[in-house]
């Protein structure tokens, strides 16, 4: 069945445009609050953001939806999503939902929901809500005495706070070490340093500052040159950047140089190998990890269990496989002894503690493996469907028969933002980058045509 409104995280695009209207976002809360609205209990819903402009919007109009159908709602203001699936759980919500775009520009939003266990909600709950939007949703609002209430709750991010702290082995303080870390502008700006330096740490903090316009602007995760340029002026051991909502990572070591989520992943498997605490005989990725991650588990007698791309499907088979360690490249890192989403500063917290038990510099303890050459390239296009073009089909076979069993080619279309991803690695630098230059001529060549 095809999603009108659904992507891969939740209902995201870019703020007063369809999907992403006030309209839409009301009628996201009477429906998500009509499904939800089981039993004899009074019902309620938290409800998290971060620090977008157009959050104020959105944030009222979910209220409404959710009151229009009965249910009390609890706003806590701007705080990390994976801080929204923890409270919905310890508050006994039966919703959560955070307003955020995650890692997009400031002029995007979107709406997370998650179920009262925490986790994202279920592709058959996700058609039966968008099932629910397309009928007369009025019919379906609680009566005078039945409306709910709404209060703010900001003081609830200590909750969280707290949580964070206790994912930090009890053997462990973050005393003698200087951590810059880049809040992206974004909802993780008062937790995160408080955090950190509550366990200990010389803290130097960017990214803190936000004003509804700057989130993810040349900061953060996805932008890192920023804390690369803090981390060589203050001399800082390691470097911290999250996205927006703070479900993602990236750390820069004491030299400046990037590291990813594969060598995140790695780095943690590795440790809780040694702490006979991992689970189910290796770590779940997506396929977007690199090679040489599965190269790296291999030798350590560990499998790379590989899902579709989405944490949620990452998630989904850690449950269904009884793994504990999984996540993406990008940074989403799930901990599901922790929790049940990514959380950037959990699993920032659990390379730390490696860092402190092995007392090595982080360019050491976080360079677990020599990345095989990969290259990911985006196209934008608008309508239509050039993946099922016949000469951009045939461009893809001849490449995936090129490659061999010596690389692996992955070609989708994104799930947040109107592109197309190719990406493709191997041993030889050179024939990847012209694959993947080759396959983006034939797909813009074809977006163009039509």
């Amino acid at each position: 069945m095809t999603r009108r409104y659904f992507g891969t995280d939740g209902i995201r695009g870019q703020s007063n445009v369809f999907p992403m209207t006030p309209d839409l976002a009301m009628r996201v809360g009477i429906a998500v609050g009509t499904i939800f609205r089981r039993g004899n209990h009074r019902h309620r819903v938290v409800i998290g953001k971060d620090t977008r402009l157009s959050g104020y919007m959105l944030e009222n109009a979910l209220v409404a939806g959710f009151t229009a159908a009965g249910l009390d709602v609890f706003l806590l203001g701007p705080i990390p999503t994976p801080a929204v699936a923890m409270l919905t759980r310890s508050l006994r919500a039966d919703i959560g939902v955070m307003i955020s775009a995650s890692h997009n520009p400031f002029e995007d939003n979107g709406i997370k929901l998650f179920g009262p266990d925490g986790y994202k909600l279920s592709d058959e709950l996700e058609l039966e809500i968008e099932d629910l939007l397309d009928k007369d949703i009025y019919a379906q609002l609680a009566k005078p005495h039945e409306i709910g209430r709404a209060k703010r709750v900001d003081g609830d991010i200590y909750r969280y706070i707290e949580f964070v702290k206790r994912t930090l082995p009890r053997d462990v303080t973050l005393n003698g070490l200087r951590i810059a870390i880049d809040c992206a502008n974004g909802a993780a700006y008062k937790v995160a340093p408080t955090a950190l330096w509550e366990l200990g740490a010389d803290v130097v903090t960017i990214g803190n500052t936000p004003n509804g316009t700057n989130i993810n602007l040349d900061c953060g995760s996805t932008s890192p040159d920023a804390l690369r340029r803090k981390v060589h002026e203050v001399r800082a051991d390691i470097g911290i950047a999250l996205d927006g909502d703070a479900d993602r990572v990236i750390i820069v070591d004491e030299h400046g140089q990037i590291i990813d989520g594969d060598q995140l992943m790695a780095v943690i498997a590795e440790s809780w190998l040694d702490d006979e605490t991992l689970r189910g005989g290796g770590i779940v990725a997506t396929v977007m990890s690199n090679l040489g991650l599965e190269r790296f588990l291999k030798k350590k007698g560990l499998n790379l269990a590989r899902t579709k791309v989405g944490d949620r499907y990452v998630v989904e088979h850690m449950r269904n496989n009884n793994f504990n360690v999984g996540g993406e490249q990008s940074g989403h890192i799930v901990l599901s002894d922790f929790g049940t989403t990514g959380d950037g500063l959990v699993a920032a917290l659990q390379v730390l503690a490696r860092v402190k038990r092995l007392g090595q510099p982080v360019s050491e303890v976080c360079r677990r493996f020599e990345p095989v050459p990969q290259l990911l390239k985006n196209v934008r296009f608008s309508g239509g469907k050039p993946l099922e073009d016949i000469i951009v089909r045939q461009a893809i076979e001849s490449a995936e028969a090129e490659l061999g069993k010596k690389g692996r080619l992955v070609i989708r279309p994104s799930g947040t933002e109107p592109l197309i991803r190719v990406m493709a690695e191997g041993d030889d630098r050179a024939q990847i980058e012209r694959i993947v230059n080759d396959l983006i001529g034939v797909i813009s060549n074809v977006r163009s045509a039509a």
